[in-house]
């Protein structure tokens, strides 16, 4: 296979990821070295500093803007405003058309690019595309399991209306589709369940691909942070917007808010229990 030929047929795109303070240095350094060392390697990586950091992650940031000063370009924000502010500063800096997220704890396997690429090049009325991921333990580094997506754009609407229908770390979607919703709101979580339902009410079409195209670290905190009281307001909040913009029905919004009440107020392991159950597909 000729990466040069494949590469020339193929549309330019941004990787946009966001970071802040408490990011661990070497996985930042892992997720941009797998962005940079794809099949089909970014025409820019855009990096949203989101607040002040480290030294230790400033660091890292500088050593890969002087490697790779042609593509790697980094937007420095006075203080946090959250992922999906943060993403909105990272929209208006990409300057091509198709934007690739990526988070900055997580892996990407190398043909992650190539093979979505090729998918807007052979289906160019996608507006936005993602995957599956594998889930790794932080720990020993072992895979857990593979977290699945509905594939076809019907099946992502239907799924969309009580649950997120995309791995949002896989996601590349059009910038100009993005600007045209608003891109991303001031809420503090569930930002990017509420995002991709905005792009589909507004026609965007969509489609997963059968692959896993990321890997995604899990830490011991992760199921701390899905029953927290802040994630819980804001998961029934998006799901009471979707009901009350005639996205989904009462009952759409009545389901997974039962159920996220529900882990909620249950012990910790029965919300690990929970996710591996039913949660992951």
């Amino acid at each position: 296979m000729d990466m040069d030929f494949i590469r020339k047929n193929l549309p330019p795109y941004s990787v946009l990821m966001s970071v802040y303070v408490k990011e661990k240095p070497a996985n930042l350094t892992e997720s941009l070295e797998s962005i940079l060392q794809q099949t089909v390697p970014p025409d820019e990586l855009v990096l949203v500093c989101d607040g002040k950091l480290t030294d230790e992650l400033n660091v890292i940031i500088k050593a890969f803007e002087s490697e790779y000063s042609e593509i790697f370009h980094s937007v420095r924000l006075l203080e946090n405003v959250g992922t999906g502010m943060a993403a909105n500063e990272g929209i208006k800096a990409c300057r091509n058309e198709l934007i690739a997220k990526m988070d900055s704890d997580d892996i990407c396997v190398p043909d992650r690019f190539r093979l979505q690429l090729m998918m807007f090049v052979k289906k160019p009325k996608l507006d936005m595309i993602g995957g599956y991921i594998e889930e790794f333990d932080d720990t020993t580094r072992q895979p857990i399991a593979v977290k699945k997506t509905p594939l076809t754009h019907e099946e992502i609407l239907k799924f969309a209306k009580r649950r997120n229908p995309f791995n949002n770390q896989t996601l590349v979607y059009r910038k100009s589709f993005a600007q045209k919703v608003g891109g991303y709101t001031d809420i503090k979580r569930c930002e990017d369940y509420e995002f991709i339902t905005k792009m589909l009410m507004e026609g965007a079409v969509c489609e997963n691909l059968p692959e896993v195209l990321v890997k995604y670290r899990v830490t011991k905190d992760n199921y701390k942070r899905r029953k927290n009281s802040a994630n819980t307001k804001s998961f029934i909040k998006v799901r009471w917007g979707l009901h009350k913009a005639g996205f989904s029905s009462l009952w759409d919004f009545l389901v997974p808010t039962v159920a996220q009440l529900i882990l909620f107020i249950m012990p910790e392991k029965f919300t690990g229990w929970a996710y591996k159950k039913f949660l992951r597909k």
